[in-house]
């Protein structure tokens, strides 16, 4: 009986200590739900719907919705880049570039690129245009706005058993 009620106490005070147990080996992973907050966005709010699309069409254990308790927050900025400043947890704020758009980079790629960001992707300038996290490196001839299948199943992982927050967080150009 005194194991029983402590485990119960460990499985009712680790989480708020930001500690999780482990899910039995058979459970299905829950969907962790990332709010986001597009409101500081006047230009490109249907690029915004459309790279959530992208995350959210491919992604099994994250999904991005608009409203509630936002965690993820974004802006719109008039030179400097677009960028992000992220835990990679799902939690920052994605500031997109005006004069960057105007150059000819595509906002709906930005937009997903910095989404990725926050749900802990890194850049790889290197990458091709296939893969959104390269970014600026392919130059204003990409266009694509879709998450690769690699880039999808690495935040899929990320998320599979409930992502923690970090305790940091980081700007990301």
């Amino acid at each position: 009986m005194l194991r029983r009620l402590s485990l119960g106490l460990a499985a009712t005070l680790l989480p708020l200590a930001g500690i999780g147990l482990a899910a039995p080996a058979d459970a299905a992973p829950s969907v962790v739900t990332l709010h986001y907050n597009a409101s500081g966005i006047t230009h490109y709010s249907a690029q915004v719907v459309q790279a959530v699309k992208n995350w959210d069409t491919r992604l099994k254990n994250v999904q991005l919705v608009s409203g509630g308790s936002a965690t993820i927050t974004l802006h719109e900025v008039n030179g400097g880049g677009s960028y992000t400043t992220t835990d990679g947890h799902g939690h920052g704020q994605i500031y997109i570039d005006r004069q960057q758009v105007a150059q000819g980079f595509d906002p709906t790629r930005i937009i997903t690129h910095e989404f990725g960001h926050n749900l802990g992707l890194a850049d790889d300038y290197t990458g091709p245009c296939s893969e959104v996290m390269s970014g600026h490196g392919p130059g204003t001839a990409c266009k694509n706005a879709i998450p690769s299948a690699a880039e999808v199943a690495e935040a899929d992982a990320d998320f599979a058993n409930g992502f923690a927050p970090a305790l940091a967080t980081h700007t990301v150009r």
